[in-house]
Formats: C-alpha cells, sequence, structure tokens
C-alpha cells in the first residue's frame, strides 16, 4: 500500500509547482466575488434608469418643435413652407452625424457621447428660444391702440386720414421698427443642433444595454425604452397647450392692453417658453451619463485584462490566436468590399426594397400631416393653438400608444409567422386609411369674411382676387394691408371696422365696440346702426359638432394605424437574412429620414401656402404669415395631398404580400413535405418485413423462455 501510494504523490508534485496557473486561477476567481455582480446589476440599472429619461426628454422636445409651427410661423412672419423646412431640420442634423456617431461612438466612452449629445440638444433648445429676447415686443397690426393707462385713441376707424396721431404704431408706417426679419435662421440652427444632439442616444445607448445586460433581459429593456418615449410625445404636446394661452411677451408688456384672444390668426403664444423648459429638462438629463462607467464588467477588468490575455483570444481548443489574425479578422469584417456586398444583397431584396418605397410613402404622408394637424384643426374649426396641441396630448397620443402595444401583443399571442403578419400590418393600416377619408365629411362651410369669401351687398368675387373694398367704405380711405377683423352683427366677419365704414367706437381694449358701420348697415333696412366688436366671428354650433366627429374618426382612424406599425416593423425584419438585420434598419431609417423627413413638411406647407387669401405684411411690406385661409382649398389640398402620396403604397401593398406568400409560402409548404417525406421514410425504416415479422416472434419467444 506504501508503494502504490508514492507514485500517486510524484504524480501530483508536478501539478503542484509546474505552471503558475493555479494561482492565475485562484486570482481569477478573487477578481470576480458576489458583490461585483451586484454592483454591474446596479450600473444597469442606473444606465437604464437615465437613457429611459434621455429617450423621454427627446421625445419631448420633438413634440414641442411640432406643437409649435403655427407660432413660429406667426412670430417670425413666414410661410408654411418655410415652416416646414425648420421643422426638418432636425432630420438634417441627424443625417449629418448619424455615420461618424455610429461608428466611432462605440469604441469610445460610450455613456459621455451621449451626455455630449444631450448637453447639444439642450444647447440647440435654448437656441430656438434665443430669438425671442433680441427680436423686441410683438407687434400685430391693429387700428386700436391702448396706452398704458388702459384707454384707448378715441379715432374714428372710418377716417379720411388714416395716419392720424395715434396709428404710427401699426406695422407698416415705419420700416425702421423691423428688427431680425430673418431671425428664423436661429431657429433652424438651433433644430439642426437638436437633430446632432439626439443622434447617439439611441444607437450607442442600445448596444451599451445589450453589451452588458443578459440575452434574454435586452428586448425587456428596449420595450422599457420604447413605451417611455411614447410618453414623451404625450408631455410636449401638454406643455405646447399651456404655453399657447400665454400670450408671448408675458411678463413683458402689460397684458390689458392686448387686444386680441388666443383664437385670433394674430395670436402668438410664449412658443419660447416650451423651448426653455425643454433645454432644461434635457441638460438635467444629461448630467447622469457623466458619472457611469465606459464598461459595466468587473471593476478591475483592465488589470484582470493584463494577467489574462489569453482569456479573450482562445480558440475552441484552448489555444491562443496570435493577436495580429484577430485584428485581421475583424478589419475582414470590417472592410469596405463587405459593406458594399451586405448593401448589395440588402437592396437585391426584391421584398424589402419594396417594402422600402412602402414606408417612404407612407411616412411621408403621416410626417407631413402631423406636422400640420393642429393648424388644420385651427383653420377648418375655429380652434385655438392651446386646444389643438390638448386634443393632440390627451386624447389621440395615447390611443396610438395602445394601439402599438396591442399590435405586438397580438403578435407574441398569436405567434403570427410573416404572412400572417404581412395580413395584419396592411389590413388594419387599410382600414385607418380608409376612415380617414371621412374627414371630407366632417367638414366646416368656409369662414364668411367680406369681400374674401363672401361678397359685400350682392357683389360677385373673382376667383383669387382681393375685393375687400367696396361702395360702402369707399369714403374711408382704408390702408390695403389692413388686418384687424371685427364681427358684425349680421354675423359676417369683416378685415378691419375701417372696411366694415364704422364711424364710431366706444370702450377699450379687447372691450371696444364699434357703431355705425355702413356695410353692415347695408345687410338691411329694419335697422339703421348696426355695430361690431374686436375678433373674428365665432364658427356656427353645427360646425363645432362636427369639430367632436372629427376627432372621434382621429381617434379610430389613428388607432388602426398603430395597431399595424409594430408588425410593419417586424416585416422589414423578418424579409431579410438575419445577419443583414441591423443593416436593414439603419438604412430603413436613413432614407425615411432623407427622403420623408425634410421634405415632407417643406411641401406640404407649399401646398398649405396656396389656399391662402389674405396675407400679412411686414414693416417694410414685405409678405408676412398668413391671417386667413380659404378653408376648402386648404381641406382638399391638405387632405388631398396626404391621401394621393398614401394611396399607391396600398397598391404596392397587394403586389408585396403576392411575393411573400410566395416565397414564405412556399416554403411553408416545402417544410411540411419535408417533414411527412422524413416521418414516412421513419415509418418504413420502422416496419417491420415479411421475414422479420416471422422471425421476430421467435426471438421473443426464446427471451421469454429464458
Amino acid at each position: 500500500m506504501r508503494m502504490q501510494a508514492e507514485p500517486d504523490n510524484t504524480n501530483e508534485s508536478p501539478l503542484e509547482v509546474d505552471p503558475s496557473s493555479q494561482p492565475l486561477q485562484e486570482e481569477t476567481f478573487k477578481e470576480l466575488p458576489v458583490k461585483k455582480k451586484s454592483s454591474c446589476c446596479n450600473g444597469m440599472k442606473a444606465f437604464l434608469a437615465a437613457l429611459s429619461f434621455a429617450y423621454f426628454t427627446k421625445a419631448f422636445s420633438g413634440a414641442t418643435m411640432k406643437s409649435s409651427v403655427t407660432q413660429l410661423e406667426r412670430r417670425f412672419g413666414v410661410s408654411s413652407s418655410i415652416a416646414g423646412f425648420i421643422g426638418g431640420g432636425f432630420e438634417l442634423g441627424n443625417l449629418l452625424v448619424i455615420a461618424f456617431v455610429s461608428y466611432y461612438g462605440a469604441k469610445l466612452h460610450r455613456p459621455r457621447i451621449i451626455a455630449l449629445g444631450c448637453f447639444i440638444m439642450s444647447l440647440g433648445s435654448f437656441l430656438i428660444a434665443m430669438p425671442h429676447f433680441f427680436m423686441g415686443y410683438y407687434e400685430y397690426e391693429t387700428l386700436t391702440h391702448s396706452s398704458s393707462d388702459n384707454t384707448t385713441f378715441n379715432i374714428s376707424p372710418c377716417s379720411s386720414n388714416q395716419t392720424v396721431t395715434g396709428l404710427e404704431g401699426i406695422p407698416g408706417s415705419d420700416c425702421k421698427k423691423e428688427t431680425s426679419s430673418n431671425a428664423w435662421i436661429y431657429v433652424l440652427l438651433g433644430n439642426i443642433l437638436r437633430g446632432i444632439g439626439e443622434t447617439p442616444i439611441t444607437p450607442l445607448g442600445i448596444s451599451y444595454l445589450d453589451d452588458f445586460s443578459k440575452e434574454e433581459d435586452s428586448p425587456f429593456y428596449v420595450g422599457i425604452l420604447h413605451t417611455i418615449a411614447m410618453i414623451g410625445p404625450i408631455g410636449g404636446f401638454l406643455l405646447g397647450s399651456v404655453v399657447a394661452k400665454l400670450y408671448v411677451d408675458i411678463g413683458f408688456v402689460d397684458l390689458g392692453t392686448i387686444t386680441i384672444t388666443p383664437t385670433d390668426s394674430r395670436w402668438v403664444g410664449a412658443w419660447w417658453l416650451g423651448f426653455i423648459v425643454s433645454g432644461v429638462i434635457i441638460l438635467i438629463s444629461g448630467i447622469p451619463f457623466c458619472f457611469l462607467p465606459k464598461s459595466l464588467n468587473v471593476k478591475d477588468e483592465p488589470r484582470l485584462t493584463q494577467k489574462l490575455p489569453e482569456a479573450a483570444q482562445l480558440n475552441g481548443d484552448g489555444c491562443q490566436i496570435p493577436k495580429s489574425e484577430t485584428q485581421e479578422a475583424v478589419k475582414r469584417t470590417l472592410g469596405l468590399k463587405d459593406f458594399f456586398k451586405s448593401l448589395k444583397k440588402v437592396l437585391g431584396n426584391q421584398m424589402y426594397s419594396l417594402l422600402l418605397c412602402i414606408s417612404l410613402l407612407q411616412f411621408s404622408s403621416f410626417i407631413g400631416y402631423m406636422t400640420y394637424n393642429p393648424k388644420y384643426m385651427e383653420q377648418q374649426y375655429g380652434q385655438s393653438a392651446s386646444r389643438s396641441n390638448f386634443i393632440t396630448g390627451v386624447i389621440i397620443l395615447p390611443v396610438v400608444c395602445f394601439g402599438l402595444l396591442l399590435g405586438g401583443f397580438i403578435m407574441k399571442k398569436y405567434k403570427l409567422d410573416i404572412i400572417a403578419t404581412t395580413k395584419m400590418a396592411f389590413f388594419s393600416s387599410g382600414i385607418g386609411f380608409l376612415i380617414t377619408v371621412l374627414y371630407f365629411v366632417t367638414s366646416c362651410e368656409n369662414h364668411k369674411v367680406a369681400g374674401l369669401t363672401v361678397p359685400y351687398e350682392g357683389q360677385s368675387i373673382p376667383l383669387h382676387a382681393s375685393s375687400i373694398s367696396s361702395t360702402c367704405n369707399s369714403d374711408c380711405n382704408c390702408g390695403a394691408n389692413e388686418w384687424d377683423p371685427v364681427c358684425g352683427e349680421d354675423g359676417i366677419t369683416y378685415v378691419s371696422a375701417c372696411f366694415a365704414g364704422c364711424k364710431d367706437l366706444t370702450g377699450s381694449g379687447k372691450n371696444t365696440v364699434f357703431h355705425n358701420c355702413s356695410c353692415i348697415e347695408n345687410e338691411s333696412f329694419l335697422r339703421r346702426n348696426f355695430s361690431a366688436v374686436l375678433g373674428e366671428c365665432p364658427r356656427s354650433d353645427d360646425c363645432s359638432r362636427k369639430f367632436i366627429y372629427f376627432t372621434a374618426i382621429k381617434v379610430i382612424s389613428s388607432f388602426f394605424y398603430a395597431l399595424g406599425g409594430t408588425p410593419f416593423f417586424m416585416i422589414m425584419i423578418r424579409c431579410v437574412h438575419k445577419e443583414l438585420k441591423s443593416l436593414s434598419v439603419g438604412l430603413f431609417m436613413l432614407l425615411v429620414r432623407t427622403l420623408a423627413g425634410i421634405p415632407a413638411p417643406a411641401y406640404f406647407g407649399a401646398v398649405i401656402d396656396r389656399s391662402c387669401l389674405r396675407w400679412a405684411r411686414t414693416g417694410c411690406g414685405s409678405r408676412g404669415a398668413c391671417r386667413l385661409y380659404d378653408a376648402t382649398a386648404y381641406r382638399y389640398a391638405f387632405l388631398g395631398l396626404m391621401i394621393s402620396i398614401r394611396a399607391p403604397s396600398y397598391l404596392l401593398g397587394v403586389l408585396f404580400y403576392w411575393l411573400v406568400k410566395k416565397r414564405f409560402g412556399r416554403k411553408d409548404a416545402e417544410d411540411a413535405d419535408n417533414k411527412q417525406k422524413e416521418a414516412g421514410t421513419l415509418n418504413d425504416d420502422t416496419k417491420p418485413k415479411k421475414t422479420d415479422v416471422v422471425a421476430e416472434p421467435s426471438e421473443a419467444d426464446k427471451e421469454t423462455s429464458m
């Protein structure tokens, strides 16, 4: 026994003294205590919380911009097409750096790059608000000026001399008072900065989560991010609703001297306040990323890597791979030739290319519509910008969120394949499209404005011709560029009290009443002293009811559009090879931003501008924002463009479904046949032959007998 034990000891001795592998293994285990795993989890939770807040703030900031389109038009005196171009600046800024950030950002300190992006976004928001502080007070066209002691200059609107003392503050009387006519460029630059700053948040944030979280946790984290991102637009539109109620120069002027209301086409809300709030929130969201580590691995990972260089570069046999070979492998993977080959494969995929065309049509229609949807409600139904934003934020967006979540739940619940997913995506979106056509039915009649949409004294109005002057106001010497609307007792809006032929006025500020209006008097001979009050006439009760119908239709159509949103995105991922998913998604976002996100707001705005009946004039006589639209022309142009762009996408959708069914349906059939053949082969192999049938019982009998 003793002689047998000695060889065992000699065999064990080399293992005790030979390499330093055992101490190295001990050090390795020492470097990985349970507490550090817990700190890693804590770091992931902190990063997830910070990234979720960043997702909220970037969506919040985007909704703030969308809710301020009308305010920016009026404040800077620009057309809808320029306002749309300003809105597209965000996509432009994003495109400028997205390739650089996506490639090089992953090699740097990703949390700090995200923090830098948040700070740039914050700077962009502050830059957008900056023009408010050097442009001076907002001056709108009015013939009724109040002094600081809340008294009104008692001047007859219908006067042969419209340049008397007290009216010198009217825009157009002094060109030198016009300042910063191109201040909207600061808003454009600020929006471009917002786009640049937003770029690293999604690609670097998602990659960071995926690298340092468990594989099964990554989808859950991404779902949390997207859910929180849905809340951002709701908060942004609610903030836009609040600030739109406040006068633009609140805190700087006496609000008692303001003669316009939020429903007036000259009203400008405190748009700048929304961007300051947005900038502060984004600035706060970037601070936590400054304190997060570059990696969420063990604390002393660099020192451990130095001790174990072969741990990261071992092949399957446990042999170390030379560093040069790994570098060459990386170079081959990231080579330019491989990129173009992959790009050729993606674009050569008929289903993906067709789906990309469908997406461009649908997103162009969607982006253009969403940009000017609040303005559409203002012009068609006489709603204020505040109420339009409130309805969008409180009613429409929550329904969209519910539709997106329900679409994903249905896919998970019933485990839909790509054919069923395609049916669901296009069917639900098609239903939403058909419901959208009902917008034409829930339309209000054109706003009654004398000389623009309804005639004076039965006079006909030439098409696209201004005839606001008539015999009833010919002796009033009214200015051609005036826009200070009054509502007559006849229910018709007049461009100004002067064009209504009003001789006298009483009261002050918003309570000013005009009397002895000759143009209103000519409408009937029953009364001789018709009057008018400041502001446009309100819409009829029938129009108010139609707005309720419009809101209900919009809620239903938005739900069906959103219901098909998640399946539509999954189609794009499933119709390409697994290795090309990332490239296909990146190419999709790039083309959608370039060909839909940037141009769509601009050409939608240009179409809307063609329906303008009355343009404001700046101090030097140049064209400003539109004061009055032809509601009928606006409706047909805006909705017609939206429908005409989206309708062809469903014709292409039929072709896409045919391709999907042809490819995957045949593949499923082949798989089913193969399974049947395999099952048949197995049955044939296991089925005993005739000779075996006779022999088999004898063997069994032998075994049982034994």
